[in-house]
């Protein structure tokens, strides 16, 4: 008899040794651009959403044969003309960034209307689905935080229907009485019109999640677009949390300097004195690992569009900061952000 396919929410770290480098290093070996050839999961394990007219293919997650990272997930969902999805319920949030068509959400018995390049927020104990009303086909870009709640215990969902033992459980009482106060007034779709775009050190930026938007219901993810001239690059930042871009347009190449720990009387910080090359073109997928020195570059003729997303729990962990040891070239520092605050 086959073995069962299995899918995997948190992968287990296991070591005979305190010190984890090998770990590290095993992962950074990985390679880190993935494009649509790549396919880890076509929603056909464990995924309760998939129907004739919605399909779903996952491109980063913790299941990865060539683990990568589990801090931030990403997949792709879409929508076929005059399709739906089936609706079923998490309790871990999720952002969806609408690449291609429109339509709307129903959650929890409320309707939300999205379009092209808006980031679309499923809350936190949301029973969801996802309707396409019109002729062309829509696409969303997902980004999740998902691990994070599967290592916190947080693990309620399915399909909507009865509870098991019913019996034995009183009354049904509002979920939300335990949720952070005022949350209910945030936006759930953040359109480009909420949006500006600044010249910060980073580059050309905008900022479309963060916790400096406190308007936004989101509390797991931080997102931004980047904009890149031809020719031109972005700023050469330092930070601790991974990341994964997803290109929009153009092409270009990411540099990435590996960050080793140099464990003496307090922590010191050793930069690789040369850094690893990532090409990209449209469509791919780009991962950042954790304590990276990072400058992105367009090429020649290429005006380069970048989605980032990286989990928030990094900032309630102390690392809150972003060090630039280069500006992009563009910025002056007189625009009213000194720099990038995802």
């Amino acid at each position: 008899m086959a073995k069962k396919k299995v899918r995997t929410f948190v992968r287990g770290l296991d070591s005979a040794t305190y010190g984890l480098n090998e770990f590290r290093q095993e992962q950074l070996a990985n390679p880190r651009v993935r494009d649509n050839t790549i396919v880890v999961d076509d929603g056909s394990v464990g995924h309760s959403a998939n129907t004739k007219t919605s399909h779903t293919a996952w491109r980063v997650g913790p299941g990865d044969e060539q683990f990568l990272t589990q801090t931030i997930q990403v997949h792709f969902t879409g929508v076929d003309g005059h399709g739906q999805n089936g609706g079923h319920g998490h309790q871990n949030e999720a952002a969806f960034y609408i690449l291609e068509g429109a339509g709307y959400e129903i959650h929890d018995g409320i309707r939300y209307d999205w379009k092209k390049d808006d980031l679309v927020y499923v809350h936190t104990d949301s029973v969801h689905q996802h309707f396409n009303p019109y002729d062309e086909n829509a696409l969303a870009l997902v980004v999740k935080a998902k691990s994070t709640w599967m290592f916190m215990g947080l693990i309620q969902q399915g399909k909507s229907g009865p509870i098991d033992r019913p019996e034995e459980f009183g009354p049904r009482e509002e979920w939300s009485r335990i949720w952070t106060p005022g949350v209910l007034d945030r936006k759930k779709v953040i359109s480009v019109e909420d949006t500006t775009w600044e010249m910060t050190q980073l580059g050309n930026q905008r900022i479309i999640a963060s916790p400096v938007k406190t308007d936004g219901r989101i509390h797991s993810t931080d997102s931004y677009e980047l904009k890149i001239e031809p020719g031109s690059r972005s700023g050469r930042y330092w930070k601790m949390a991974d990341e994964v871009f997803y290109a929009l347009d153009g092409d270009g190449h990411f540099l990435m300097w590996e960050v080793e720990a140099e464990i003496a009387e307090k922590y010191y910080a050793r930069t690789a004195l040369e850094p690893k090359r990532f090409d990209f073109t449209k469509g791919d997928t780009i991962y950042v690992p954790q304590n990276h020195v990072v400058q992105i570059f367009a090429s020649d003729g290429s005006t380069v569009r970048l989605f980032q997303a990286q989990n928030r729990l990094f900032r309630t962990l102390g690392y809150d900061n972003i060090h630039f040891f280069e500006d992009a070239p563009e910025y002056t520092g007189a625009g009213e952000l000194a720099k990038s605050p995802v």
